[in-house]
């Protein structure tokens, strides 16, 4: 079976590639001409199996001239690149187009946010175009991934932590979250894509069990053999600070958005993955594990 994969380079896609490759998968991966390959290309390189083969094309989600093309002669498309830049409507045209019905695509449990974060209308509007797309769907929404220095959030978490031994925490620290392992994203993305039972379904998958962020600041630090103390400040004045600094246009490490989502609980069932295609998630504690000990 061949696929094309969209955003085959990114965090998640250069682990989704290896493993259809080693689970017998043709590979097409679209890139645009300026995508950095060198971690799936390290990935591959450090890979113990025999076909690392990967036809590469180059092209652009938003252009019906590359991507149509790009399409041609596949079984199944495996959009891993993201649903909020308003490009669905071209990739499922470019996919009628050229006679591909079969398709996997990447959306986000930030879908489910109850602020008015700009990306949300645009993502929810993808997932209704998929949905009515005559496509042979099927979508895919994970929580926050980790599991690299190339995750945007744990990373920075387990830097902070090794440097300082008090962490502040905006809010009380109790809003639940359930973090995924970007394996088990990818293993998500191979089962749902092998299991014709998951045609015309969407599906959240999280990590195993959800957790407060104080005990993922925990987890993290006694994995690090660290000790933290936990400051914990009123979240909504620096809200408002940081609302009025990105009026100004002044930039900061942290935005007004992400101290409202801190506060807000990020808890999803996975029960439809697990029954469907046997989606079964590894802890936190298992997957920082792992990252760390890859980092060191």
């Amino acid at each position: 079976m061949k696929v094309l994969v969209t955003g085959p380079t990114g965090f998640t896609g250069s682990r989704v590639v290896p493993l259809l490759l080693k689970s017998g998968y043709q590979v097409r991966a679209l890139t645009r001409a300026t995508s950095d390959r060198s971690a799936l290309l390290s990935a591959l390189e450090n890979a113990d199996y025999a076909n690392k083969n990967i036809e590469w094309v180059t092209g652009d989600l938003s252009n019906a001239e590359t991507l149509t093309p790009a399409l041609r002669g596949v079984d199944a498309l495996v959009n891993i690149a993201s649903l909020g830049f308003g490009h669905v409507d071209n990739i499922i045209a470019s996919a009628k187009a050229a006679g591909v019905k079969r398709a996997l695509f990447i959306s986000t449990t930030a879908i489910f946010t109850q602020l008015n974060a700009g990306s949300k209308s645009v993502r929810l509007a993808a997932e209704n175009a998929i949905q009515a797309s005559g496509l042979d769907y099927t979508i895919l929404r994970p929580t926050m991934i980790y599991g690299s220095n190339r995750d945007r959030n744990m990373w920075r978490l387990i830097r902070l932590l090794r440097i300082t031994p008090v962490m502040p925490i905006f809010g009380d620290g109790e809003s639940l979250q359930q973090p995924i392992f970007v394996d088990d994203v990818a293993q998500a993305v191979l089962r749902a894509l092998q299991t014709d039972v998951t045609i015309g379904k969407s599906y959240n998958i999280a990590g195993r069990d959800p957790l407060t962020y104080n005990q993922v600041i925990d987890t993290v630090a006694a994995t690090l053999g660290k000790r933290v103390w936990k400051l914990h400040l009123p979240y909504m004045p620096i809200v408002r600070v940081l609302q009025f600094t990105e009026r100004m246009k002044i930039h900061l490490p942290i935005k007004a958005e992400q101290v409202l989502r801190l506060n807000e609980n990020k808890a999803f069932s996975y029960e439809e993955a697990q029954r469907d295609f046997g989606f079964s998630p590894r802890s936190f504690g298992e997957g920082i594990g792992l990252e760390i000990r890859n980092l060191k």
